[in-house]
């Protein structure tokens, strides 16, 4: 695991990246990491020694890459902008795991679940993740049957979530 020293940023204006907090990697480590590699990918990192798998480095132009620090990641941490962190980082071999209790569902609407599958792995995640952002169980159900309600109706993350602005 590579070790360094950053500290917490946040973005003012940068498109959909607009309030983001993150730290930057630099193109250095990430050569370490990922030899000749300029996509994403996910790493496991140490926060001041707090453990988080599945996070996106996300290039940022030459050869330096970001990963978006979550409100979640930065309770856990008790750090905000400004702040100093200590960071430990490897490839997360794994990679991410969509929820368990939506793909469950999914497999009882054949018509969503065909659809599902013909989406890039990205755009399979946006809806996994939002899922498991739920706070309650109420949400979490909530926003399985929505997306399986418009998965059905061969509806992306985005539409839906358009969709779902225009109901309230």
């Amino acid at each position: 695991m590579l070790k360094f020293t950053s500290i917490l940023q946040k973005f003012r204006e940068q498109g959909e990246k607009t309030g983001w907090t993150y730290l930057e990697v630099s193109a250095d480590i990430a050569q370490q990491l990922k030899p000749n590699n300029k996509k994403s990918f996910r790493v496991k990192i140490t926060l001041d020694n707090v453990p988080f798998e599945g996070v996106a480095m996300i290039p940022m132009g030459e050869g330096n890459f970001i990963m978006a620090i979550n409100s979640n990641m930065r309770k856990a941490i008790g750090k905000i902008k400004g702040d100093s962190v200590e960071v430990g980082i490897a490839i997360d071999e794994k990679g991410y795991q969509l929820n368990e209790d939506f793909l469950a569902c999914l497999e009882d609407e054949p018509r969503a679940l065909a659809f599902f599958k013909t989406l890039a792995k990205g755009h399979q995640t946006y809806f996994s993740k939002w899922i498991e952002s739920a706070k309650t169980i109420e949400t979490k159900t909530k926003r399985i049957t929505n997306s399986i309600r418009y998965l059905s109706q061969n509806m992306g993350y985005g539409e839906m979530i358009r969709g779902l602005k225009e109901v309230k």
